[in-house]
């Protein structure tokens, strides 16, 4: 694989894919944010997301990674990955609404093998069209990196349940029609010793004792995420996703795959911040009007900074193909994790560096990414949580 900030692909059906993405990104999504004067920090409604979720579905970009009898085209992971990167490099506002990532059928993708016809029809197919949309909710304020310590939880009632508990961090939840709710099971895991059961729900945010709050802003100051609030909520049996008892799994059954393809998203946004300082070097002057990076010290940061983003993309890749082939990389995803947070973090803060007071200025996309990957090293596991799972396969499994 060859070091570009604009990368190419030997497969034809990828270079053509990401050619068709970037002029879509380029051109047509640029222009409808600027239009709608969209920024990271807007207050993003549906009317906002859903003319994008068409678009791109028109376009064969939403779902595009399903199978084809849900209108997708079977990508590869290498495929999907190429074109996250890109919609990570696009600086586009709306990029995470193009494949689906923002409360559609990325969010959904591998729980359709579960759903019955009636949650087909109902939920999922709507989903993957862009008529509908939905969040994941299984974080609480006490249950982050340890899930198992939920409090939500599910109560059989007649023909269904009656659901209890606060979800936090539900990203999506602002526009979302339903969510995908994971409970712990009445009487289950309240004793010492005794294993906790976990159900996983469509639930309505609609339905009566369902409320969807303003969820805590994060650092990278955007509006996406909700609290997910239940009150003796009621969620018939039809609504049980896959078998009771067996939500946990559903939860974290592609953990692994999903864990690596946060990774692409992520590069894509540090290429972006690289081309940006790359740009900054050639333009800025310095005292007798020389360029930035006519200075040897800014040239030694720039030449690390595309060493550490090549590291990162090729052990990403590397790994993807890997998966492709069917091969098991649960130690791989867990290093592609680790490396790619802590190597972006380390990107992006001399990116900052080399911006000067421009890289303190909210308002600059620097600024913006700085704060956007800063929160990689936390979410989807931090990167502790990473080298606790690398660790314990090298001492059981070598």
């Amino acid at each position: 694989m060859s070091f570009s900030l604009r990368p190419t692909y030997d497969d034809p059906r990828t270079a053509e894919l990401v050619e068709r993405l970037r002029d879509y990104l380029d051109g047509e999504l640029a222009d409808y944010e600027r239009e709608r004067g969209i920024t990271p920090s807007t207050r993003l409604t549906r009317a906002d997301l859903e003319p994008v979720w068409r678009r791109s579905r028109e376009l064969g970009f939403y779902g595009i990674h399903l199978p084809e009898e849900y209108g997708g085209q079977n990508l590869t992971y290498t495929q999907l990955a190429a074109l996250k990167e890109e919609v990570g490099a696009s600086g586009r506002v709306l990029s995470h609404c193009v494949l689906g990532d923002m409360g559609g059928p990325l969010r959904a993708g591998d729980i359709l093998k579960y759903a019955t016809q009636h949650q087909l029809d109902t939920y999922l197919l709507p989903l993957i069209r862009g008529e509908r949309a939905c969040c994941f909710s299984l974080t609480e304020t006490d249950a982050g990196s340890d899930v198992r310590s939920m409090r939500t939880v599910a109560v059989p009632d007649g023909d269904g349940y009656r659901l209890t508990g606060h979800k936090v961090f539900s990203s999506a939840g602002p526009f979302a029609d339903f969510a995908i709710v994971v409970a712990r099971m009445a009487g289950t895991g309240e004793q010492e010793g005794d294993k906790p059961l976990f159900s996983a729900f469509l639930v309505d945010l609609d339905s009566p004792g369902c409320r969807v709050e303003d969820g805590a802003t994060p650092m990278s100051g955007e509006h996406i995420e909700s609290d997910i609030v239940l009150d003796d909520c009621y969620v018939p049996a039809a609504n049980l996703l896959g078998e009771e008892g067996k939500g946990m799994r559903i939860a974290l059954g592609r953990v692994t795959t999903n864990r690596l393809l946060h990774c692409p998203t992520v590069l894509g946004a540090t290429r972006r911040a690289l081309a940006l300082t790359l740009d900054r070097t050639r333009t800025r002057k310095v005292a007798g009007g020389q360029p930035l990076l006519m200075l040897q010290a800014i040239q030694h940061k720039v030449a690390d900074m595309a060493t550490e983003l090549y590291a990162a993309r090729s052990m990403t890749y590397a790994a993807l193909a890997a998966l492709d082939e069917g091969r098991e990389v649960h130690a791989e995803a867990f290093m592609c994790k680790l490396f790619v947070a802590e190597s972006a973090f380390r990107i992006l803060d001399e990116a900052v560096q080399i911006h000067g007071k421009e890289g303190l200025t909210q308002g600059n996309e620097i600024e913006y990414l700085f704060r956007k990957i800063r929160m990689f090293r936390v979410l989807t596991g931090t990167s502790e949580i990473q080298r606790n799972g690398i660790a314990k396969l090298l001492a059981f499994h070598h």
